[in-house]
């Protein structure tokens, strides 16, 4: 359910799914928050998650920008993320 929680930047819109009745008429769903099967979905649940992860003390590496690094009383902790797992 990861990629439910990423928030758009730029519009994206949808038909209806089949079986909805819009009376009639042609209508799209304009989204506002990321679905699977979106080629934005992966890039707006990262970009939030980045600002969580810097919010809460964590610095995102320059060389891998899927590594994010903590050190806090003289200990270090790793993060790092593929697609949506976290190691």
């Amino acid at each position: 359910t990861a990629f439910l929680h990423g928030h758009l930047e730029e519009e994206v819109f949808m038909d209806f799914p089949p079986g909805y009745n819009a009376g009639g008429k042609t209508r799209v769903c304009r989204l506002r928050k990321s679905l699977y099967k979106l080629k934005q979905s992966p890039r707006a649940w990262f970009g939030r998650f980045t600002q969580v992860m810097k919010r809460i003390g964590y610095y995102q590496s320059h060389s891998d920008h899927t590594l994010f690094v903590k050190r806090r009383s003289g200990k270090v902790t790793t993060l790092i993320i593929y697609v949506d797992d976290m190691l």
